[in-house]
């Protein structure tokens, strides 16, 4: 089989992607793919266990589908595939993403073909200083001939970039630029004229996010506020406000604040409901990045863990963005649980006056960031310099 370097653009490359965070390991994943396929012409196999999860950010998916082609990529159940395999069937390329374990078939396979496939473990996003030192270490197996290289998505030039695909800025920039289309856009949902000129927030958040509060402060304040959930997000707090199943569709107001549950949208739409909205509050990894493609402010509902490892995250991401934004800093770490909150009232009324800035340094980051390059392309260009044996550029 010929080289990568040799076939490009077109090698093929196996992802495999275990649904861990409902929607954020599968929306990492299947913008990944994509990109591959649609800006670099790769031929994408994209392993995924939980369909269901995958078919609310992209309905063409058919969720009882053992194989199907969608936009492209080649799609395909996880469900137990552990049998045997031959070299023929192993990609060129080959990613884990965070840790997952490809079939024990799959990986010895990988061991019998050649040339073997190169083979990543994409990791999970920081910002911590430690991931510089660890991105593209390569990884020895236990027992058989293969070696796996380590490769961190992150902010800065010794890391592998964030997802970011061609045209994004300009098309986001365009449709925030038509104030015709961000009315159509969200009058889909309900929105209305009169909502439409309120602070537009959208709530995407864990069930442990102090959601009531909020709402309670939106409520009770002095501006109109129209909040955007999807279905099933902060449960407990929707219903409660509307007095009614939280429901796509349903939508209630409260004082100043309007409440409107959304439906889950595919992945486009999701980028432009946060383009659309003043504030947008977000989850885990793959809505956290996409808000920062955004330029609009946003606070990070981290994912949590073990003795609360997340706010050692949060605070390292806070430290390079939140420079000079004290008011931000601040509420996210009340939000995420690392430190106290005695008022939320007081933490929005000191958070609000900051948007502005915010704005701007939304802008400023995503130039910083997009500086060093976009992860896909980074990650192929790692790729074809262990498959030609180029000196590792660590």
């Amino acid at each position: 089989m010929p080289s990568i370097s040799s076939r490009l653009p077109a090698p093929s490359l196996a992802l495999f992607c275990k649904v861990v965070d409902n929607y954020g390991d599968i929306g990492i994943c299947w913008r990944l793919a994509r990109q591959l396929w649609h800006e670099h012409g790769v031929q994408v196999t994209l392993w995924v266990d939980d369909l269901a999860s995958f078919r609310r950010i992209c309905p063409e998916v058919d969720p009882q589908a053992a194989l199907q082609q969608v936009q492209g990529v080649r799609v395909r159940h996880w469900a137990g595939q552990e049998g045997a395999y031959g070299p023929d069937e192993v990609a060129d390329i080959v990613i884990e993403f965070f840790a997952v374990d490809p079939p024990p078939g799959y990986v010895a396979a990988m061991a019998e073909r050649r040339p073997r496939p190169v083979w990543f473990n994409l990791e999970g996003l920081s910002a911590e200083e430690w991931v510089e030192g660890c991105h593209r270490l390569p990884s020895m197996h236990p027992r058989l001939k293969l070696t796996k290289h380590f490769f961190f998505p992150g902010f800065t030039a010794k890391t592998g970039g964030l997802l970011h695909e061609a045209g994004l800025d300009e098309a986001r920039a365009a449709f925030q630029a038509d104030r015709a289309a961000l009315a159509a856009f969200l009058g889909r949902f309900g929105v209305t004229a009169a909502e439409i000129e309120a602070l537009k927030v959208s709530l995407f958040c864990y069930p442990h996010a102090p959601v009531a509060e909020l709402l309670h402060a939106w409520e009770h304040g002095q501006e109109p506020v129209l909040c955007l959930v999807p279905e099933g997000v902060a449960a407990a707090a929707v219903e409660a406000l509307l007095g009614a199943p939280g429901r796509a569709g349903a939508h209630a107001a409260r004082g100043a604040l309007t409440l409107r549950v959304l439906p889950f949208v595919p992945q486009p739409d999701y980028d432009r409901l946060l383009w659309a909205c003043d504030l947008n509050v977000v989850r885990g990894e793959d809505s956290f990045v996409r808000a920062q493609w955004a330029d609009r402010p946003f606070v990070w509902h981290i994912y949590p863990q073990d003795e609360n490892l997340h706010h050692k995250k949060l605070r390292a991401f806070l430290g390079r963005y939140a420079v000079g934004l004290d008011a931000l800093a601040d509420f996210s770490l009340g939000w995420n649980g690392a430190t106290a909150v005695d008022s939320w009232p007081a933490a929005w009324d000191a958070l609000r006056p900051t948007l502005p800035r915010i704005v701007a340094r939304a802008a400023a980051w995503r130039e910083e960031v997009l500086a060093h390059g976009d992860l896909a392309t980074q990650l192929l260009e790692f790729a074809r310099a262990l498959e030609t044996g180029a000196e590792n550029p660590v």
